[in-house]
């Protein structure tokens, strides 16, 4: 670095230093003070003298957007030189001394231009492009000339630069509605706002049809938590991850994480909206490709206004609108001399025929029925409840649809408890969604399985609402039965009706709490979740409310392990509804099992059969064989779904479903060498699990804004022979190990067990039985004894493994 220059990591240091300079401010002021730095430089570069020389900042930086540790993005223009590459090296090597990151070139003017016209993203760069320092002479004419090959090329480049915005839609998902949305790349995010504010320069049609001002909060708003989020993490990133959003809540003044996604979540919103109206509308813009006239395919015949305007009625004033010729502009709009507020169901019907059409509803019409509606009777007309169902029934599509009335209020005005779970994260890594999105994606996921369901409006309507008292105090499931309750009634539900939809809000994790973590060959699993759904018919709307609900969830919350589990539930539970009888079902020693102890007798060592994601071990019974398998399993990175254990003569028999957590299967012979060590005390197990928590540990990063609560509960009526113990810690490596260990000191025999993960959390449940007695756990001091032993278990350390 130049002596007589001042670091510029320092200048950026020293506005780092200044938290109230935030968002736009420091972008400008970071941008600023690298345009005097860069401009010394150059200074110094040319001796003085920059004739024929211009140093150009391209891109955010350009723009005067320049956030913490954003690339410096420049072009080094020049007519000619010969001292242009000393010039050049003379200007690079101090930022590269720097740490800076940099995104440079060195071209003659018309270079410059010729990589613009092959290259989308040289171009979209020289739109933003502004001379930094040296001679203005030799750049400006060259920027002017950047922007009139943009709009001459428009017809080459705004398809690509579409196409690359829809390709990053589905790479990075949605600002408004992720878990840990990326503010630049995602949906919504920063480069929307830019891809549409370079269109706009091409077309002057994009301008009249987007107010770009009226981007400029969102804009600001994203721009502000980008700028924190930099300063937080002390590095270039555009991911707001759950560990970084209390931080950056705080540093932007907001009264948690929550209230900071929700006004992110909103300005994500916004974006996505206004700029995907925009790339709507492209056939109509004057640098398109030939079109075909839109001709529809039936129904009333069309009508065609002095505009070219083909208007084709659907049902009592709605109708589709389509300007001749431009395939791209379709939508639903309200029939001329239609009253947008004299019919309470109006704009829920016009969100079924979009969904139905998978069209866009016009802004226009949107705009009538928010200024022009009023709140809904009470009860809602059954027309009005038919249209809520009708815009349901379309899946996926319904979606958009419904995000359109919430996005100008009229959702709110329908339902204005959805208020309470608008823009609400969920701040753990178990759900990916906001509460709002979380709940049409839910409906989304019912609506195929309405065809097969007795009572589909009922279907519908519960996944809708299943969630939504996470939006009020107190426990989500109770909030939800009060608030339904209430909404059903409004909705003008029929009281049977009503009763079937708070049924469903109260037992919406009813049928996966008990498939995942109860034993369903013992009768009493059966009983009860029978005697909490009451009837086939809950059974049956419950049953496919819980696959929606979970595919709605995350990746991590259905699978067919869990799908086969509770399926196969309720089809125990229907049989007894039905009239059937249940009965113990005893694990039976199979040939199989007693061949694998023939094996074991033969080889002197214990036998490993894995059928993935089946898993089988046999060995001579001794104490704490199951500890001894949980943690080799944990070694060998595989996730124990459930255990059930069964012996013979002097041999245990456990039976295992498993699934990898690396991503791959073991191998299954080193699994079972591994164990026969552990058996034969010559492989040290604690020791190498304190290992691999230690490893895990320096890597892991949080991803839930709340520490779990470690509950633990004794249960003597969950099943007719053992006592179930049900624990919920944080996720950890070996903690199944740990908790069997614990259960194997107190002298008890576990017999089955049920282990889901959720996230970061696990929900464990062991059926166990006195070892001395054969029979449930039901002494006081023996039942305090198992909490504290499993909670002492959950809080070992990793310094605690080690110190034993």
């Amino acid at each position: 670095m130049l002596p007589s220059l001042v670091s510029l990591r320092s200048l950026r240091q020293e506005l780092l230093s200044r938290p109230e300079l935030q968002g736009d401010a420091f972008c400008a002021a970071f941008s600023a003070a690298a345009d005097q730095w860069l401009a010394a430089l150059l200074t110094q570069a040319t001796a003085g003298n920059p004739q024929g020389v211009a140093l150009v900042a391209v891109g955010g930086y350009g723009r005067g957007e320049l956030c913490p540790f954003s690339d410096l993005d420049v072009v080094l223009v020049h007519r000619g030189r010969r001292d242009i590459k000393k010039v050049a090296d003379a200007v690079w090597y101090p930022v590269w001394d720097e740490g800076i990151r940099l995104d440079h070139s060195v071209r003659r003017p018309s270079e410059v231009l010729q990589v613009a016209s092959e290259d989308l993203r040289a171009q979209l760069g020289l739109l933003d492009g502004r001379v930094v320092a040296g001679d203005a002479s030799v750049a400006e004419p060259m920027l002017a000339q950047a922007l009139t090959q943009w709009r001459a090329r428009a017809g080459q480049w705004l398809p690509m630069l579409a196409a690359q915005v829809d390709e990053r839609h589905r790479a990075h998902g949605d600002v408004a509605f992720l878990l840990e949305p990326d503010l630049k790349e995602a949906h919504g995010g920063l480069r929307d706002f830019h891809a549409v504010r370079s269109a706009a320069l091409a077309v002057a049609a994009v301008a009249e049809q987007v107010d770009l001002n009226s981007l400029s909060e969102p804009r600001s708003t994203l721009t502000a938590a980008r700028v924190e989020l930099h300063r937080t993490t002390n590095r270039a990133t555009d991911r707001l991850l759950l560990q970084e959003q209390d931080q950056v809540a705080a540093a932007l003044g907001f009264a948690d994480a929550d209230a900071l996604m929700a006004s992110i979540a909103e300005a994500g919103r916004t974006v996505a909206w206004v700029t995907d109206d925009v790339w709507r509308r492209r056939s109509s813009w004057p640098v398109s490709q030939p079109r075909r006239r839109w001709r529809p395919s039936r129904g009333p015949a069309p009508s065609l206004d002095d505009g070219g305007v083909t208007l084709v009625p659907v049902e009592p004033g709605i109708s589709l609108r389509q300007v001749a010729g431009h395939s791209g502009e379709g939508e639903v709009v309200l029939e001329p001399g239609t009253d947008p507020g004299g019919e309470p169901a109006l704009a829920l019907r016009v969100a079924a025929v979009a969904a139905e059409h998978r069209l866009p509803i016009s802004r226009t019409s949107l705009d009538l029925m928010a200024g022009a509606g009023a709140p809904p009777p009470d009860p809602w007309p059954p027309a009005m409840r038919r249209a809520l169902v009708r815009v349901l029934a379309t899946g996926a599509a319904a979606i958009p649809a419904l995000e359109a009335l919430d996005q100008r209020g009229l959702f709110v005005r329908l339902v204005p408890e959805w208020a309470a779970v608008r823009n609400r994260p969920q701040r753990n890594a178990y759900h990916r969604f906001t509460v709002d999105r979380h709940l049409l994606e839910a409906a989304s996921q019912a609506a195929p399985m309405a065809a097969k369901v007795e009572r589909p409006d009922l279907l519908l309507v519960g996944a809708l609402l299943h969630d939504i008292g996470k939006g009020f105090p107190g426990d989500h499931t109770d909030a939800g039965v009060t608030v339904v309750e209430e909404m059903g009634r409004r909705m003008g539900f029929p009281a049977s009706d009503v009763m079937i939809l708070v049924g469903l809000v109260r037992n919406h994790l009813l049928l996966a709490d008990a498939a995942t973590r109860r034993d369903l060959d013992d009768p009493a699993t059966v009983e009860a979740v029978a005697a909490a759904v009451n009837d086939r018919l809950q059974l049956e709307l419950l049953a496919a409310l819980t696959e929606a609900d979970s595919l709605a969830t995350g990746p991590a919350a259905w699978g067919q392990w869990k799908a086969g589990l509770v399926a196969d539930l309720a089809r125990r539970v229907a049989a007894y509804l039905s009239g059937g009888e249940v009965r113990r079902t005893e694990r039976l020693v199979t040939d199989r099992h007693r061949g694998f102890m023939r094996q074991v007798e033969r080889l002197g060592r214990s036998v490993v059969a894995a059928d993935p994601p089946n898993v089988t071990v046999v060995a001579r019974d001794r104490p704490g064989l199951l500890s001894a398998v949980t943690g080799v399993f944990a070694l060998r990175g595989l996730d124990v779904r459930s255990a059930d254990i069964s012996g013979e003569a002097a041999f245990a028999v456990e039976t295992f479903v498993v699934e990898p957590s690396r991503g791959r299967w073991p191998d299954f012979e080193l699994v079972a060498d591994q164990l026969e060590a552990v058996l034969r005390g010559t492989f040290p197990l604690e020791e190498r699990l304190a290992e691999q928590v230690r490893a895990y540990a320096e890597g892991r990063r949080s991803v839930s804004s709340q520490p779990v609560e470690v509950r633990i509960n004794v249960d003597n009526a969950a099943s007719t022979g053992s006592t179930v113990v049900d624990v919920r810690a944080e996720d950890d490596v070996g903690l199944l190990h740990r908790i069997t260990a614990a259960l194997f000191a107190l002298e008890l025999d576990v017999v089955a067990a049920r282990v889901s993960t959720l996230g970061h959390e696990v929900l464990d449940a062991f059926y166990v039985r006195d070892a001395t007695t054969g029979g449930k756990v039901t002494n006081v001091e023996q039942i305090g004894a198992i909490k504290d032993r499993i909670t002492h278990a959950i809080n070992v350390s990793t310094t605690d493994a080690e110190r034993r």
